[in-house]
């Protein structure tokens, strides 16, 4: 039994996410500091923030919600990377893409548990 959303692989691959998207983010030009770079680390938070979140709920369904909403915050960062990349920003993201991917799998089998439950 899980005591704590910390204890989740979900939520620990999420706070490393943060912590690459901001690394990456570091040497973004100026210009784009309260433009992708917001919008990217916000995206980023929001992934181990909602897993938090739902983890404090009262029900699997209301923590599955979360989840699902921690996804589309992750499908976000996905994309943002991308954008950033296609604009000459980052040089590779095939790491991080690889990294969304594999959490992705991680938080649809979280949904999956949580819906079976």
């Amino acid at each position: 039994m899980v005591k704590s959303y910390k204890e989740l692989v979900a939520w620990q691959k999420g706070m490393e996410l943060v912590r690459r998207v901001y690394a990456l983010t570091r040497n973004f030009p100026k210009v784009e500091q309260y433009r992708l770079v917001d919008q990217l680390t916000r995206a980023a938070v929001s992934v181990p923030s909602n897993i938090a979140e739902g983890f404090g709920r009262a029900t699997n369904k209301d923590f599955a919600h979360f989840v699902a909403q921690a996804r589309g915050s992750l499908f976000e960062v996905e994309t943002q990377l991308i954008i950033a990349n296609d604009l000459g920003f980052i040089d590779d993201i095939t790491v991080e893409i690889e990294e969304i991917s594999e959490l992705s799998k991680v938080l649809n089998g979280l949904i999956r548990s949580l819906k079976r439950d």
